[in-house]
């Protein structure tokens, strides 16, 4: 029998999830909500590196990984291929397309944080959608800037940052509605894809903003990579 584990935190995985029976797990770092529709098990928490995660792989006997983490979440994504090495547990990777600039976009690349602040210095109100990252800041904020945060956990900010914890999707008017409500005039953005978080930018299109977009990390190989859901569960349900 085929015994999954999951690891999510991502729409996409949810949605992967709502397909597993009682024998699979579904396996979240810890922030944001905890799916309380699930028939499959969830498991909330680290794994305490490449050691903690095969022990659990071996203790649970499970038969395939499925990668279905956020693009950025790097170190988890190369947990999981080296342990696919380590233990012949087949991994499946769920990566799904990076956004394209288009016509009208003025797209900015950044590379880290520190370019990033390089990017955003001439700007006085720039809305963040990066995470949590930005918070680890806060007392860093130039005395000409206000910065908007946009992310999961509620956040009391400062003087000159505004907290609002949200979860996706957003539509074009509630994007519309937050960049005249802060005065936004740069987006900072991960290259993300899908659809869930794109109106952002087709506002900032709409506005002729600019937009800082940190790169992607570099992914390792696994045994089969999809693009979309479907696929996926097309495949997942031929293995089962």
């Amino acid at each position: 029998m085929t015994r999954v584990l999951l690891l999510g935190g991502t729409g996409d995985a949810l949605t992967i999830a709502r397909h597993l029976g009682a024998e699979h797990v579904y396996s979240l770092a810890g922030l944001g909500r905890k799916p309380a529709d699930l028939a499959c098990r969830v498991r909330v928490g680290g794994f305490g590196g490449v050691a903690g995660l095969k022990a659990f792989i071996e203790a649970e006997a499970i038969s395939l990984i499925i990668d279905a983490t956020h693009p950025y979440a790097a170190q988890m994504s190369r947990h999981a291929a080296a342990i696919s090495a380590l233990t012949n547990v087949p991994c499946w990777a769920l990566r799904r397309l990076p956004w394209q600039a288009q016509a009208g976009d003025d797209w900015r690349e950044a590379t880290d944080f520190a370019s990033i602040l390089e990017a955003i210095a001439p700007y006085e109100h720039p809305l963040w959608t990066l995470g949590r990252e930005p918070l680890d800041h806060l007392d860093e904020i130039p005395l000409r800037q206000h910065w908007t945060i946009r992310c999961l956990d509620p956040h009391d900010g400062n003087a000159r940052a505004t907290i609002i914890a949200a979860r996706g999707p957003f539509t074009l008017d509630g994007e519309r509605a937050l960049f005249d409500q802060q005065h936004t005039d740069v987006v900072i953005s991960k290259n993300s894809g899908g659809a869930a978080t794109e109106a952002k930018l087709a506002i900032a299109r709409e506005r002729g903003l600019p937009v800082v977009m940190l790169e992607r990390p570099p992914l390792p190989r696994v045994e089969r990579d999809f693009t979309d859901t479907t696929s996926l569960l097309n495949a997942l349900d031929a293995s089962l």
